[in-house]
């Protein structure tokens, strides 16, 4: 039985860690093979120019980016759990890739004498030799990162990575996929900046450079967009009566500008990335290894949850881990899910990552037989290509109005990611934006809305009176509620506004210069337990009964005796709503001892409603507590 057990457990192990071993057996032809045919076909054609275009984003020769588009989608096919997504090509990871390779591998680091004109020049083979090696050092080390996080089960980082700042990360690094492609627009060749407002200063050359344009480059740039905006608009309106979209992005001709060249034909021999460079983009590679699976997985669990599967957010670091690892020893850059492509792929019938290997078989065929048919296609023409793909992203300013009037707190984060990614590039822009999203979940939990609850008539609702006018107070109860939880950071504010809720309900004592004298007597020892210094001095609401207080407050019990006549101003309870309060640490356990010692010396009990169950027990004999 044991080893029944054992060799289920092993096998469950295995379908998990490799998931085509179980959704491919059972595999129908029938449901399922016209349409993976028909989208792998469709999305293989999409690689082909995107591939090409995005590898001028990562500063590689665009062959490289035909072995981004085939190696990688074969280890996710195996490995991946997503049914629909595309992944390959991105053009946000690509011009992360594109930042490493010029910074460590500058034109100015491979000039020569040219003999024959007696001008320096780039001696552009050995330039991008370098450059594909440092693409794929930090492609290699970003999938050891993933793999390395799968493996501890570290998914749910990307929970700290939200939608308004994952939208506007991506506009910004599309802003910055635009500006580096000015260049081959208008055909000049600004220097490269690095560091902080890089951009910037790269606007600023490019604007000081206008009056050299190619006209010839800018005419092809120009031609090429309308005809891409046009099609892609066509496609559109009309997608759902063509059964795949029109191919526009295979534009051709030369224009005597600048073109991609040589494509070699067939597939490079693996090569273990250069270990020396490791040391210099291990920061860029966690920030890839981030970003590449943040939006892969929130690409993901919409199609999951669109059809009603499930992606394991683990497996999914593990399967792009093994595909950027194994990429970058075929000398591939960091790849991503495209949401075209996965759009592409979704509408034209795809239903499985079938459709991903096929579009995969369609890059092999390319670069085996007729990858040279596109030595002649202008580098322009792959600009405007990139622009056209980035329409959705820059649609993404739309955002701003939207989040105004539901959440301006998610507005903010969206806007603040925007900047920040804009002036300090992507790589550091997302460690800012990250920083700035945690900040703004830190002063929400400091500055809650506290408010009184009151009873809906006839019903076990409460609801804050401020808000609802039908709710009643329940005579001598007092009810406080907080929106956040209660911690060090707010304590002070959560004693203060309750102070504020009683006084300006009149209900704490029948006169404020009293409360205030009391308030003003209270001492706090190292322990935070606060105590009277003055032991003469008691609450009026006893008339007669000067010393019951200081029992009490010895005690650290509060009662209301019978026959008494209490203060018909005064509650007999104040009720802490506690629902929010999901933790207490050292302070807030003693915020609420100071508290109920507080009102205990003017006979009001304190209790705790709707607490967690996790909460501490060590609170005074005071205070009720009530754990729902």
């Amino acid at each position: 039985q044991q080893e029944n057990d054992s060799a289920a457990t092993g096998n469950s192990c295995m379908l998990s860690s490799v998931p085509v071993l179980s959704w491919l057996p059972r595999y129908s032809l029938r449901d399922n093979a016209i349409g993976d045919l028909i989208s792998g076909i469709s999305v293989g054609i999409m690689h082909l120019p995107q591939g090409m275009a995005y590898a001028l984003l990562a500063a590689v020769p665009p062959v490289f980016g035909l072995y981004s588009s085939f190696y990688p989608i074969l280890i996710y096919f195996i490995f991946g759990s997503s049914k629909h997504i595309s992944v390959g090509t991105y053009a946000v990871m690509s011009v992360m890739i594109g930042g490493v390779t010029e910074r460590l591998a500058p034109d100015t680091n491979f000039m020569m004498y040219d003999n024959a004109t007696n001008q320096s020049m780039v001696n552009v083979l050995a330039r991008d030799t370098e450059r594909v090696k440092v693409a794929a050092a930090v492609t290699f080390l970003s999938g050891l990162f993933q793999m390395l996080l799968g493996l501890v089960k570290f998914g749910f980082v990307v929970t700290y990575l939200s939608e308004p700042l994952v939208r506007g990360y991506t506009t910004g690094a599309a802003i910055h996929v635009i500006v580096s492609q000015l260049k081959y627009t208008f055909g000049i060749s600004p220097k490269r900046h690095s560091g902080p407002f890089a951009l910037i200063f790269t606007v600023i050359e490019v604007c000081y450079l206008v009056p050299e344009t190619n006209i010839g480059t800018l005419v092809v740039s120009l031609v090429s967009i309308i005809g891409l905006v046009m099609v892609k608009e066509l496609n559109t309106y009309l997608g759902k009566k063509l059964p795949v979209p029109i191919p526009v992005e295979l534009l051709g001709g030369k224009y005597g500008v600048e073109v991609v060249g040589e494509i070699p034909s067939g597939l490079q021999p693996p090569v273990m990335p250069t270990a020396s460079l490791f040391g210099q983009v291990i920061g860029d590679a966690f920030a890839l290894s981030v970003v590449g699976y943040g939006i892969a997985i929130s690409l993901g669990r919409i199609f999951a949850l669109k059809y009603g599967y499930k992606v394991d957010s683990n497996q999914e670091l593990i399967a792009l881990g093994l595909s950027n690892t194994i990429g970058g020893v075929f000398q591939c850059f960091a790849i991503s899910c495209s949401m075209s492509r996965t759009m592409v792929q979704e509408s034209t019938g795809g239903k499985t990552q079938v459709a991903s290997a096929l579009s995969a078989m369609v890059i092999l065929v390319i670069m085996l037989w007729i990858g040279a048919l596109f030595e002649e296609l202008p580098k322009a023409v792959l600009a405007a290509i990139i622009y056209v793909n980035l329409q959705g992203m820059m649609k993404q300013f739309m955002d701003i109005p939207t989040l105004w009037k539901s959440n301006k707190v998610d507005m903010l984060v969206w806007v603040a990611t925007l900047i920040l990614t804009v002036l300090f590039n992507p790589d550091i822009g997302l460690a800012a934006s990250i920083a700035f999203s945690m900040l703004t979940v830190i002063f929400r939990t400091q500055l809650p809305k506290y408010s009184l609850l009151g009873q809906v008539p006839e019903t076990d609702i409460y609801r804050p009176v401020e808000n609802y006018n039908q709710v009643n107070e329940i005579p001598g109860v007092v009810i406080f509620h907080s929106s956040a939880t209660l911690y060090f950071a707010n304590a002070e504010m959560y004693q203060d506004a309750l102070a504020e809720k009683v006084r300006s309900q009149e209900l704490l004592c029948t006169t404020q210069a009293y409360f205030d004298k009391l308030s003003k007597r209270l001492t706090c020892n190292v322990l935070g337990e606060c105590l009277m210094d003055d032991p003469s001095m008691s609450c009026p609401v006893q008339e007669g009964e000067p010393d019951s207080s200081e029992n009490e407050v010895e005690k650290g019990v509060a009662t209301v005796e019978e026959g008494s006549k209490p203060d018909s101003t005064l509650p007999r309870a104040i009720i802490l709503e506690l629902s929010p309060v999901n933790f207490l640490d050292t302070v807030g356990v003693k915020t609420l001892r100071n508290v109920s010692r507080l009102y205990a010396l003017i006979s009001i009990l304190l209790n705790l409603l709707t607490c967690s169950a996790s909460l501490p027990r060590s609170f005074s004999p005071s205070i009720s507590l009530y754990v729902l």
